[in-house]
Formats: structure tokens, sequence, C-alpha cells
């Protein structure tokens, strides 16, 4: 990941020194568990822990020869530590260190994401009731079709980073899970019970039947979970694009003094950051259908899926904790326009109305399909001749026979058709983050 879409936090997590970290993390949780069930005498585990420690450049210079990272790094360790290194890695095989170390980091990263999604979703919250009264057109297919407010659609985008929050954090449960269960995992060279102590130090979870490894099915649910997180960005994002076009411009993303859209045109304030997250939510849906082909393996075990995970996981958590940080800062400065809200919602001449007409028309007994026809009649004329659908209604015997003027203009007042949202906002101010 290029380091202008990157944030310190998550990138610190995914370095050789932090890699290595969570290694020998594992291989102390390990002496220790050792130690425990008789095997390593309690100096020997003393003096494992004083001297334990790795350097990166000199693992890589092993790693020339040995071309095995894992071997590379116990050796590293073993020339810090000396004669007690005998223990360190005792009836492990690498993927026990690597899958479980693995976890180590994942945990870390989806706690990183959690933090910034809730950000995200009390933003959402807030700008939801703050705009709970905005009053704009609700479209379907692109088209008019009946009042809504602004606030609305925060809070179900609110609503959906909350799932995706909730998603996130089940998945990095299921990827929290280390195995220190040898090389087929059959424990034939390991105690049962020190795969069970040195988790229980690493506080995670223990995988109830492994093979060389943890089992992908756990990492596949992780990238799905961050693929649906990102795509909730991008529909966001897409959406603000839509409400910045010229002919919309009911929200806008924020365009800062000095800022420049365009080295040709002067004018442009173009949505800059929305185009950026829904391409980049493009890559982790795309990084996330690698990690469904790395579910099928060989048997107990390939390594087919080691050398795509070194790219997918880390470029997938640091691009969407990126993601999350950028769209925090789409919501929390974007610019609301209720003035063009109102003044759009005039641009289809009142056929906004057409539904509440229609049950008025039935409400006097009129079959349905009849009463359909009529208000469509005078619907497709105001949109046809750019008239008021209310004076074209109101000129029709066929519903001033039925409706009074005064019903007739009851009908196009946008409270009744809103006069249920508290309900809704009730819900979103009841969100927990």
């Amino acid at each position: 990941m290029i380091e202008r879409y990157s944030t310190p936090e998550m990138t610190s997590v995914w370095t050789d020194e932090a890699r290595m970290a969570a290694w020998l993390q594992v291989e102390l949780a390990v002496c220790e568990a050792w130690a425990r069930v008789g095997r390593i005498p309690g100096d020997a585990l003393a003096e494992i822990k004083a001297k334990a420690a790795f350097d990166v450049d000199r693992v890589c210079e092993i790693e020339q020869t040995t071309q095995h990272d894992v071997i590379a790094f116990v050796s590293c360790v073993a020339e810090n530590v000396g004669e007690c290194s005998k223990y360190i890695h005792y009836g492990l095989t690498s993927s026990d260190v690597l899958d479980t170390g693995l976890a180590l980091q994942l945990r870390t990263a989806g706690a990183l994401l959690g933090e910034e999604t809730r950000r995200l979703g009390r933003i959402l919250q807030r700008r939801a009731l703050e705009h709970r009264d905005t009053v704009m057109m609700g479209r379907t297919h692109g088209v008019h079709a009946e009042p809504i407010t602004f606030g609305m659609v925060l809070g179900l985008w609110a609503f959906e980073v909350k799932r995706g929050l909730e998603r996130l954090e089940r998945a990095a449960q299921q990827v929290s899970v280390g195995k220190i269960s040898g090389a087929v995992g059959n424990y034939a060279n390991v105690d049962p019970q020190v795969e069970q102590i040195a988790l229980s130090v690493l506080d995670l979870g223990t995988a109830p039947v492994s093979t060389q490894i943890v089992q992908r099915d756990r990492h596949a649910e992780f990238m799905a979970a961050l693929a649906l997180l990102a795509t909730t960005i991008e529909k966001m994002a897409l959406q603000v694009r839509h409400y910045q076009r010229t002919e919309v411009l009911e929200a806008e993303e924020y365009f800062a003094p000095g800022q420049k859209g365009s080295s040709a045109m002067p004018h442009k304030r173009n949505p800059i950051i929305s185009e950026r997250l829904c391409g980049q939510a493009r890559v982790i849906r795309t990084n996330m259908l690698t990690a469904f082909e790395n579910v099928a393996l060989w048997h107990e075990r390939d390594i087919s899926h080691s050398s795509a995970e070194r790219i997918i996981l880390p470029d997938s958590t640091i691009l969407l904790h990126y993601m999350l940080k950028k769209a925090c800062w789409l919501m929390e400065k974007l610019n609301v326009y209720p003035a063009t809200m109102a003044k759009n919602m005039e641009k289809s001449f009142g056929l906004l109305y057409s539904q509440r007409v229609l049950l008025a028309l039935v409400q006097t007994g009129m079959l349905r399909d009849d009463a359909y026809a009529v208000v469509q009649r005078s619907a497709m004329k105001a949109w046809e001749e750019k008239r008021s659908f209310q004076e074209l209604l109101k000129d029709d015997h066929e519903v001033t026979e039925r409706l009074s003027a005064a019903e007739i203009e009851a009908c196009f007042d946008p409270g009744y058709q809103l006069r249920n949202m508290g309900v809704i906002f009730e819900r979103v101010a009841g969100i927990e983050w």
C-alpha cells in the first residue's frame, strides 16, 4: 500500500518488526506452557524471557541462507538466548508460530478498524438527528418519488455502518484464533495442554481441529467483513457524488480554501474524496476474492495461500482504515443545502403527492384501478405540459365530483407524508456505539 493511502497506526501493525514481535510472543507463550507442564526448568524459562530478542536485519541476513523466514527468526533468537535456546520452538512447526502470530496482528488490526467504524457511525448518527427535519426529494430509479428528510438518509447509513461494525467484530473474533498442534495438527509432538496454556496466555481462541494451519474460511470471513464495510463507504460516497451533480447540488463535499478542482477549468469543485473512496472499495472487494481462493488447499496444507495473504491482509486493513478516516472527514464536513432541496422538489410540478391523491379518491369509494387511471392522466399531462399537477386535478371533473378544492390542497401537504418520521429518528437516536 503506497504511503499516501496509509495511516501510521495501522501500518505499524504490519511492519517486519511487528510481525516478528508477534512471533516472539508466541514462542515465549509456548515456553511458558512447556514450563507449566514440567518440560522446561523454571530457571531456563527465566533466562529465555530475559534474553529472547531479535534483530530484523539479522533475521533477513540469516534468511538469505536458509530461505525460510521462521527458521531464520528462531536462529536469530537462539543467538541471543544461548544454551537455553534448545527449548525454543520445541515440538512446533512454523505455522504454529505464523498463524498464531497472524491472529495477534489481525486482532489488533480489527480493533483499530472497529474504533474508526464507531467514529463514523457516531458522526452519521449526530448528523442524522441534525437533519431530521431537512425535507428533500426521495427518488426511486433516479426519479422524484415522495418526500423524505436528509436525516433519514444519514440514519439509514448509520444503521448500515452499525451492521458493518457487528460483522467486523464477529469476523475479528473468528480470526483471533491460534493453533499449537504441530505439523499436521495431531499433537504428535506437542501436548494439547501446551496449546491450551499458550493460547490462554495470548488471550486467543483455539482452533478445535486444525491441519498444519488455521483454516482459511476464518480469514475469508474477515476479508468479507472488510469488503462489506468498504462497500458501505462506497455506497455513501457514490450518493454524495450524485448529490453534488450541478443539476442536483443538494449536498457537496467540502472544498477547502486554496483547493483546486481542475488544471484547465478554475470553476471546478469536484467530489474527489468520494470518487477516491469508490475506487478503493473495488480493491478491497478484489482482495476478498483472493481470500476465498485461499480456503481450498491441498490436503493438510500447501503454501499457496501464504504469499497472497502477505499482500491482501496488510493492504486491505491499511486501506480500509484510511477509507474509514476519510469517510469520517467526508460526513463530518459535508455541506448540505436545504434551500436547493426545497427548490428541487418543485421541479416535478407537485407530482410527488400523486399517491396521496390516489388514496384520497379510494377513500371516497372509487375503485383503485379507476382512481389510478384518473390520477395518472393528470400526472402525465403535468409532466408533459410542465403544468401544476394540483391545478390539473382541480380541472378534472372526475376528481372534483369526489374531492373539494380544500381536500385536493390537503393532499399536497408534505407534513402528512412525513408525520411518522419520529419513529425512525427514535431508532436512530437509540443506536449504541
